[in-house]
């Protein structure tokens, strides 16, 4: 990884606040999106690192409320989780959540139709965003991407870029907006909050975390190629991320390769 980002040291997560994104960052990225779960030794990660923390672990995702349930089992219902990037959250079972656009429908037609054109695409449709993954189809970008601009004039929605795909939600919540939430709890006001993410989309969890006085850590391809970034430190995978929160969660001082 570039010098400029340095690993984390073990020490780091004393009485901070945790944030973690899910996929890429927590967990591998699939060619299925669907096909994403924690396993069993992940979900205890969770478990004893909430924990470890009293409580101060808190999962930010671009994912729906409903797909982090599925992804991370029952362990997610104890935990403060963020969803939809800010848009839905949700904590001890209080729920928030504005009510869905319907134009949202017309851009998953759209996307439906232009993913039939491109075997391997793959359309997500989620509570407040419709996202068009091209992984398996790299050819298909500068079309989808062209489509998506199109579709968000069209319909005032937000265009947000990830990593092979392309995704338009509606406005009005970012990652860095659930940091500022989370970190007005009581419990969390005055620790120092540590983002851990992969993508352009935890760039705003990266920037609240440092204006708070915490950090950002950035995970995987982006750490490794010296991508701009608002991240301080870095871990070169999702394995490296696991690891390093367990030899935290365990309390053992050397944090493995």
């Amino acid at each position: 990884m570039p010098a400029t980002l340095p690993a984390p040291r073990p020490g780091l997560l004393e009485g901070a606040t945790v944030f973690l994104d899910i996929d890429g960052t927590l967990l591998e990225l699939a060619d299925d999106p669907e096909a994403v779960r924690a396993d069993g030794p992940t979900r205890a990660l969770l478990r004893d690192l909430a924990e470890r923390l009293d409580g101060r672990l808190a999962m930010v995702s671009g994912r729906s409320l409903e797909q982090i349930d599925l992804i991370l089992g029952p362990i997610a219902q104890a935990l403060p989780v963020t969803g939809s990037h800010g848009l839905e959250y949700r904590w001890n079972e209080v729920w928030a959540r504005p009510e869905r656009l319907a134009v949202l429908n017309d851009v998953a037609s759209a996307f439906h139709s232009l993913a039939q054109t491109w075997p391997g695409c793959l359309v997500e449709e989620k509570s407040y965003g419709v996202a068009f993954h091209w992984r398996l189809a790299p050819q298909a970008r500068q079309q989808a991407e062209t489509m998506a601009v199109q579709l968000a004039d069209s319909h005032a929605l937000k265009i947000q870029h990830g990593k092979d795909l392309v995704e338009l939600r509606m406005p009005g919540g970012d990652k860095g907006q659930a940091v500022r939430r989370l970190m007005a709890r009581k419990g969390m006001i005055g620790t120092r909050p540590v983002f851990f993410g992969d993508d352009l989309t935890d760039e705003a969890g990266f920037a609240a975390a440092r204006a708070l006085g915490g950090h950002g850590v950035l995970v995987g391809e982006r750490a490794l190629n010296g991508s701009s970034t608002a991240a301080t430190l870095a871990l070169p995978s999702p394995h490296a991320v696991r690891a390093f929160l367990r030899a935290f969660a365990d309390g053992t001082a050397e944090v493995p390769e």
